[in-house]
């Protein structure tokens, strides 16, 4: 179990890690967060961070859609995430989360002229999908929020509602996962995932104009799939009815990692199990993040110091 956090402006035992009843960003759902992964490598003895500086960028980003800002520019916020794990002393997968959130106790719904403050803490993790073969998902009869409305291009605590509307039909109607169409009736993506479809051997996966967070996640399969496999990756509205007949249908995201889906609104998705892509991408995901790969070692960020 993890024993401490970041919290205003230091390492503390997690317990005193804590804000209070009428905190903003409680209340009213302003702040932002980012989901890291962190890998254990057990012939290394390691653990890696992964795609650390570009989560950050992302929050970075995220922060100013909602007028906030980090304390600290993304090599030290490195350096304090990368302390933080190793005093917690993981030796599994972990998840790494920082969160930006504003810190005023006044009530009223605003963004303007409140306190930030920024918090990290991490856990145990492991799968967040069920392993093994495709997942069966639903269409779901929530849509996804317009970018007008909450901007789906920030990971805001608040949006997130929307995501647990999905994804609570999904499970109580006995599937694993929900996919969001937007208020045009297209693809959007999963409850927490990007979705793309294979297609006569290609990748197809909702534009950003889709109202989707452009995943970290989904940025590393596309430049995996051209550099590693020649798959090519298209980026175009997909229709409802284009998952049904699609060749595979694949769910990336910094907690689903790559998985395969096998059944989509009670239809099978190709042969129903784990397509040929979605095969070599999994494996090819899976020993990347645990910095097995020299050309992508950049993306991961060693916690222990070797002796």
């Amino acid at each position: 179990m993890s024993t401490y956090a970041y919290f205003r402006g230091e390492i503390v035992p997690l317990g005193e890690a804590k804000i209070g009843v009428m905190n903003h960003t409680f209340n009213y759902g302003t702040g932002v967060f980012e989901g890291v992964r962190g890998y254990w490598n057990e012939d290394e003895q390691q653990l890696y961070l992964f795609r650390l500086k570009e989560h950050y960028e992302r929050m970075q980003r995220s922060c100013r859609i909602l007028t906030m800002a980090l304390p600290f520019d993304i090599p030290k916020l490195i350096e304090v995430t990368v302390e933080l794990v190793r005093r917690n002393e993981h030796r599994e997968d972990c998840y790494v989360r920082p969160l930006a959130y504003k810190d005023s106790e006044l009530i009223g719904v605003r963004l303007h002229s409140l306190p930030d403050e920024f918090l990290i803490y991490t856990a145990p993790f492991g799968k967040y999908l069920p392993p093994g073969g495709g997942i069966r998902c639903c269409t779901s009869s929530w849509r996804r929020i317009d970018d007008n409305a909450i901007p789906g291009r920030a990971k805001v605590t608040g949006l997130y509602v929307n995501s647990a509307l999905s994804k609570s039909e999904a499970m109580l109607d006995g599937y694993d996962e929900a996919i969001v169409l937007t208020h045009s009736g297209f693809v959007s993506e999963g409850s927490a995932e990007n979705i793309f479809i294979v297609v006569d051997g290609k990748l197809i996966t909702p534009p950003a104009s889709e109202n989707i967070l452009v995943g970290v996640t989904r940025n590393t399969v596309i430049q995996l799939a051209k550099e590693e496999a020649g798959i090519e990756t298209i980026e175009r509205s997909i229709a409802r009815t284009e998952l049904y007949s699609a060749d595979e249908v694949i769910l990336t995201g910094s907690a689903a990692e790559v998985t395969p889906v096998g059944e989509i609104d009670r239809r099978p998705i190709g042969n129903g199990g784990v397509g040929p892509v979605a095969t070599r991408l999994q494996e090819l995901y899976s020993r990347v993040v645990r910095g097995q790969v020299d050309r992508y070692a950049e993306w991961c960020t060693p916690v222990y110091t070797k002796e």
